[in-house]
């Protein structure tokens, strides 16, 4: 009968529960307006640090659709330095780029260059098929390696304005980032030179070669030579000077440009490959013209023979009047002249023709050597001088293989374009990798074609004839070309110019960034620039050193300086990538998962080999200047840290890496321990959980208190220090421990988060158990240290971490197969509750779990709009999680919650007490008692109270007896009722119910210590009566009542979602800001996470712990 009576009292206090219109019954109008604050919240647990942590469903929309600003020309043309003016301009678009547009094709147009028009040919025939094939694989397989490193480091270090300057300078450090970003400055500059050389060279030679202000005509060795290189530094100059102007001008003029020049070199490309089918099937006529093997200037001559055969006889040719003393058939003539024969070849036999295997071999030459035909024979007196020399085609530079190498190397210097437009990109973690990756495919597959092509399609003497001048003059890879020789010279021509101006728009905005951050004092003037963010004086210094590159004047000359730049920064890139990998840092997330530590060593292997093979001297130089700006850096720029930071890392004890705008967080705990009697640790499962969020790396320092004088307890401390360093080692956790003593257990806990640490080796977060026992015996001692430190916590801005029910979390040697790591996310505080699931899948324990994320949606949020927005955020994390939204309308608060509350308050007053008399608490608790009971019978002799059946942690070590007036308020339903109280009735199906919906009815004896009888009548009149406590409630905190609401309510749906979780994270709400209120909040706290096994708590510190950047 009781059972069926509290049912029926249950769901009618349920159905007039709901009809209350405020969310307070009998609410004054004052507290309904301040509860109107929080309407739609639902989340009072957290109303007092709203302004520091935001709710997140609030916040979800702009860290979804957060990008950083657009690099390259976007930024410059956008940015105004001027808060009036930026106050007025219009706000950025959005990156509308996609990965052909913003990465291929970029990535094309840059590895696309000069070297494969004028110096491709060349190479070939030098170094032949197979040489040069062994060159090209060993270029592009750096290049390749390179990109998956760099692919890595820009997903998880996103590549803003300096491109690889940026992302080593975020993970290696700034001191090598600096070096090594001036190092890729220096490289992008003397790349300006080269293209701009190039260009000069097209012009010059193959377009308008009368142009010539020092003229060649006449002119042998050294003064042609000389001639030629003046030409080349007056209009590599005049160029420069047009090109700066151009960049200068405006950004926006080079990028309408953009798409001409790259038009040219696809179409360049396109018409090779059509000139070498055309060759199959109808090769074209390029007579080369041989006096015995030697290969003649075609220009000297009209006629490729000796003599012609007339009506009127055998005349002598031009080519006989350059050898001979006379036009005569008698005239002296040049030894070698009479004693060879005159033989035109086909300068282009075709791919059918089978020239490839004379082409096979390399043929190197000394300077001014003759280019011969080595095949055929011919009659040469090795004692005879060579005479006529400026009639033959000669050799320009020594040539050698490793010659060969940094020549060839800028080709594959190209792969940076897309990670510095990632700012431009709608999705760069996606497109940078695709698109780059993409790029080297295609390009790769054009130079290592174009190597056979070009050996199978031309003869040997034609591609070794630099400046084409055995071919009238024509570019050797524009003979090849169909329909004609024009679309190649003209298409190359543009191409190089459009490289020069990229080049020269790319490096001052790399020197600015590195201005900008800091690093070098001497540069920070070239951090400035006009009103629209236009880097005028780093352009100016970029015009003067790509100046000393075009004072060189020979391209041959400047490739080999530019590679060596390039070399080093691909080798730091690749030592960065496997360096972050080894160490698995917290911000090393890579969502490009096709990727091995060993490729980036390997590929740095190869950058070192490579920079040797191309000029040793260089590579000294290259590294003796990266070395002396890193000094520099160190001792008189950025003060930070960076090796040392590393090398920390590796032996486990990780410093935070210091970055301008951006830090990283490191994992670097404080583990606060508590000791018995003996000085034993009597939480040894907080080490295991230490070390599976650290894997063994990073800073640890556990720490415990011990109450006294030092001089007392000087042997318990070295005990106990003992004790913590062998359990350390059990449970394979590196650090180090210390152990405080003062006068109590507080000041102790503070001494040790103050004074732990040094420097850089400081804890930025602090990992302590939820108190046992908390609500048991009269030493409330520790559950009072544990506020206190969630507030010095909260102050000295570190994470806090309380796991609950700490003894039934794993240890290291146990494996979970599979299960759910559930993370509920409801207001934000850096991040910490996303990096934490992260770091303990990285331990052998949680590995195979899986990662949920719940954020809680309000009454007028878009839940369908949140779960789109929270995947993103996570894909732009580089975390891999299935998503939920749990929508948690504004709901009345029941009268369980009010119960709640009110048994939370009256245990609150007694506790206050605490310090009292025996007698003088006995008389208090008394008189709450009488009034408590007093106010409840006042219409009904036979009161029905309503309360939560508290469910606290069994007290299995502890023997202390609870007071016995404390059991006969709180009503525990772990402890036996009183004598004098009747049997606790409770509603049929309890277990299967959640709190929410448990309402325990007790019925209560009458003052003078009659049994109360029970009611007999249970019409709705009566079972309304049960609402005579609303003076009772009315006299409750409505701020606990808010704050209790909130606890049900979200423990209802955690208990509901996450039951089965093998661990659930969620936020912990601050300390209240009145310390009258602690025992109210570590209830709250028990509230919250009622029914849960494992519980992790965590307070973040109130900085990004984890970002898009790291």
């Amino acid at each position: 009968f009781a059972s069926n009576q509290s049912v029926c009292l249950e769901s009618d206090i349920a159905s007039i529960t709901s009809l209350e219109s405020s969310p307070f019954i009998n609410s004054s109008d004052a507290a309904a307006e301040k509860s109107q604050q929080y309407d739609g919240k639902n989340m009072a647990l957290f109303e007092e640090e709203m302004d520091t942590s935001p709710m997140v469903s609030s916040l979800l929309s702009s860290l979804a659709n957060y990008s950083n600003l657009p690099q390259g020309s976007k930024e410059h043309e956008e940015a105004e330095n001027n808060e009036a003016e930026s106050a007025r301009k219009k706000p950025v678009k959005a990156p509308q780029l996609g990965t052909l547009m913003g990465v291929y094709l970029p990535c094309i147009q840059n590895i696309f260059g000069v070297i494969l028009f004028l110096r491709m040919t060349w190479l070939v025939g030098i170094g032949g098929v197979i040489g040069t094939f062994i060159i090209v694989f060993m270029c592009c397989t750096t290049q390749l390696y390179t990109e998956l490193a760099q692919t890595e480091l820009a997903g998880c270090f996103l590549c803003l304005a300096g491109g690889s300057y940026y992302m080593i300078s975020r993970s290696l450090g700034p001191e090598f980032g600096g070096a090594v970003g001036i190092c890729f400055y220096l490289g992008t500059t003397y790349a300006g030179a080269m293209y701009i050389l190039g260009a000069i060279e097209l012009l010059l030679i193959y377009i308008v070669p009368k142009a010539a202000i020092f003229p060649l005509e006449g002119l042998e060795g050294a003064e042609a030579e000389a001639a030629l290189l003046n030409n080349m530094r007056v209009y590599g100059t005049i160029l420069l000077t047009s090109m700066a102007t151009v960049v200068f001008v405006g950004v926006k003029y080079v990028n309408k440009l953009a798409l001409v020049f790259l038009a040219c070199v696809i179409l360049s490309i396109l018409a090779v490959y059509a000139g070498v089918i055309k060759t199959g099937i109808e090769p074209p006529f390029f007579p080369v013209c041989l006096l015995g093997n030697r290969t003649l200037v075609s220009k000297s001559f009209d006629v490729c023979a000796k003599t012609l055969e007339t009506a009127n006889g055998t005349v002598t040719t031009q080519m006989w009047r350059i050898f001979c003393d006379s036009p005569l058939l008698n005239a002296t003539c040049d030894p070698y002249f009479a004693a060879n024969n005159v033989t035109q070849i086909q300068g282009i036999p075709g791919i059918t023709s089978g020239i490839l295997t004379e082409n096979l071999f390399g043929n190197y030459y000394e300077k001014g050597d003759l280019i011969a035909r080595t095949n055929m024979e011919s009659v040469e007196d090795p004692d005879d001088p060579l005479t006529n020399s400026n009639r033959y085609v000669l050799a320009d530079i020594t040539s050698f293989f490793t010659l060969l190498v940094g020549i060839y190397f800028p080709s594959v210097t190209g792969i940076m374009a897309g990670s510095n437009r990632s700012g431009d990109l709608r999705d760069a973690q996606k497109s940078i990798p695709v698109g780059t990756i993409a790029a080297i495919t295609t390009t790769s597959a054009v130079y290592m074609s174009s190597v056979i092509l070009f050996g199978a399609c031309i003869e040997g003497v034609v591609l070794r004839d630099k400046f084409g001048e055995g071919v009238h003059g024509n570019l050797v890879i524009g003979t090849l070309a169909w329909p004609s020789p024009w679309v190649i010279v003209i298409g190359s021509f543009f191409s190089t110019c459009g490289a020069g101006l990229q080049s020269l728009t790319g490096a001052p905005r790399l020197l600015q960034a590195i201005a900008k951050d800091g690093l070098v004092p001497a540069l920070r003037i070239f951090g400035h620039g006009k009103a629209n963010g236009e880097p005028t004086w780093s352009l100016l210094l970029t015009a003067c050193i790509c100046e000393s590159g075009i004072l060189i004047a020979s391209l041959d000359s400047v490739a080999p300086i530019l590679s060596m730049f390039f070399l080093m920064c691909y080798m730091f890139v690749n030592l960065a990538c496997a360096l972050q990998t080894l160490l698995r840092t917290p911000n090393w997330r890579p969502r490009f998962k096709f990727y091995h530590w060993a490729l980036s060593f390997l590929g740095m292997s190869l950058c070192l080999t490579l920079m040797f093979l191309c000029s040793w001297y260089y590579a000294i130089v290259a590294m003796v200047i990266a070395g002396s700006i890193y000094k520099y850096i160190e001792f008189a720029g950025f003060d930070g840290l960076c090796v040392f930071s590393f090398f920390c890392q590796h032996s486990s004890f990780l410093l935070q890496n210091l970055t301008h705008g951006h830090q990283f967080f490191s994992k670097k705990l404080l583990v606060l321990v508590s000791t018995d009697a003996e000085q034993n640790v009597e939480q040894p499962r907080l080490l295991s959980l230490t070390n599976q969020l650290k894997a063994g790396k990073g800073l640890t320092i556990v720490g415990t208190a011990l109450e006294g004088t030092y001089l007392e307890n000087y042997e318990q401390a070295q005990r106990a220090e003992q004790s913590l360093r062998k359990l350390m080692e059990t449970e394979k956790v590196k650090g180090f421990c210390q152990v405080t003593v003062s006068s109590n257990l507080r000041d102790a806990t503070s001494h040790l988060l103050q004074a732990s640490g040094l420097g850089g080796l400081k804890h930025n977060a602090v990992l302590v158990s939820w108190p046992r026992n908390w609500k048991q015996g009269d030493d409330h001692q520790n559950w009072r240290n544990l506020i206190e430190l969630v507030r010095e916590t909260t102050t000295a801005r570190l994470a806090l971490l309380v796991p609950k029910n700490i003894s039934a979390f794993p240890s290291n040697s146990e494996r979970f197969s599979e299960g759910h790591i559930d993370v509920w996310w409801i207001v934000h505080d850096g991040g910490m509750l996303m990096l934490l699931p992260f770091l303990l899948r990285q331990h052998k324990v949680w590995r195979k779990c899986k990662m949920r994320i719940f954020t809680v949606a309000q009454l007028d949020d878009n839940s369908i709009q949140m779960k789109k927005d929270l995947t993103t955020f996570l894909y732009h994390l580089r975390i891999d999680a299935m998503v939920e939204v749990v929508e948690m309308h504004d709901s009345d608060i029941s009268a369980y919650t009010y119960e709640k509350t009110l048994v939370m308050e009256q245990r609150s007053q007694m506790l206050k007490q605490i310090n009292l008399t025996k007698t003088e608490r006995e008389r208090e608790i008394q008189s709450i008692t009488d009034s408590s009971r007093g106010s409840i019978r006042r219409k009904n002799p036979a009161a029905v109270t309503t309360q939560l059946s508290v469910t606290e942690e069994p007290a299995a070590t502890s023997k202390e007896e609870k007071p016995e007036e404390e059991v006969q308020l709180i009503h525990d339903n772990t402890t036996p009722a009183s004598p004098a109280t009747p049997a606790t009735l409770l509603t049929p199906g309890e277990g299967a119910q959640s709190p929410g919906e448990q309402i325990q009815m007790t019925w209560t004896e009458k003052c003078d210590g009659e049994p109360a009888k029970p009611p007999v009548d249970t019409s709705t009149e009566n079972i309304k009566d049960i609402f005579n406590m609303k003076p009772e409630w009315e006299s409750l905190n409505h701020s606990n009542v808010r704050r209790m609401h909130t606890a049900l309510r979200l423990n209802e749906v955690i208990l509901k979602k996450s039951s089965e979780a093998r661990l659930v994270l969620l936020n912990m709400p601050g300390a209240p800001k009145n310390r009258a209120g602690d025992e109210n909040y570590m209830e709250f706290l028990e509230v919250l996470t009622e029914g849960l096994n494992r519980v992790l708590l965590v307070r973040g510190g109130g900085r990004e712990v984890i970002t898009i950047y790291s």
